[in-house]
């Protein structure tokens, strides 16, 4: 591949590593969507165990499984539509050199985004994979919920480790969709190495902004707090 192809690939990679560690640190000090849910989930799981009837609640952790099964099962098929047309390449390589901006440099530098774009959905279905298993394990433990007249202590503990379990399943999902986004980024390279830098970079910014400062989170933590200390805004 050319040089600029490379230095693309590793701004790339810089983007996508570099921003996973970034936000893992920064929301230890900061309000972030990921440790706000944590918050949100102790009062449901506090709201929880004072019910007696409790399926409302078991259903709702089938939702949030079923949202990941889907995404599990539709990144078999994309990656077996991109093994399709690395298969393909011959055929693929003259169809896409007729159309405009596309910039193949050779029938490796092909294969080699191809071959990308599989590692990066492959990466997703191995966490949406592993997020799943995590809330049939969630349904358990919902199952075995303390009752309101347990002591203090067991409902604790109970509180804690759930809390912890779904905070793993939400973020393994949360990894697998950020996996979608940089592999969408990708895409650009098909382009040019310029545009596929470019992509990356806006990635970067579009999650930075969801993840620590949209009415999302404003939504999460009012309703968390009660408090008017972040205001909703329009935009987010």
């Amino acid at each position: 591949m050319p040089f600029l192809d490379w230095i693309a690939f590793i701004w790339f990679l810089a983007c996508w590593i570099g921003y996973t560690y970034f936000a893992r640190f920064k929301q230890k000090s900061t309000s972030t969507i990921a440790n706000q849910l944590e918050a949100n989930r102790v009062e449901w799981l506090e709201r929880m165990i004072s019910r007696e009837m409790r399926m409302a609640d078991i259903s709702s952790i089938g939702i949030l499984q079923r949202n990941v099964t889907f995404f599990a099962s539709t990144t078999i098929f994309i990656i077996a539509g991109l093994l399709t047309v690395l298969g393909s390449t011959d055929k693929a390589i003259p169809l896409l050199e007729a159309l405009p901006w596309i910039e193949i440099d050779s029938r490796a530098a092909w294969e080699l985004k191809i071959l990308i774009l599989v590692v990066s959905f492959a990466y997703a279905f191995f966490k949406f994979t592993w997020s799943m298993r995590q809330y049939n394990f969630a349904i358990v433990l919902f199952g075995a919920a303390p009752s309101e007249s347990d002591s203090s202590k067991d409902k604790s503990i109970y509180i804690k480790q759930t809390n912890w379990l779904l905070s793993r399943a939400s973020n393994s999902f949360n990894y697998g969709l950020r996996a979608y986004t940089f592999a969408l980024a990708t895409l650009g390279w098909f382009f040019n190495p310029i545009v596929f830098m470019v992509s990356a970079s806006i990635v970067v910014a579009v999650l930075y902004r969801r993840e620590f400062y949209s009415a999302t989170l404003a939504a999460l933590y009012n309703a968390s707090h009660h408090s008017n200390e972040k205001q909703l805004s329009d935009n987010g």
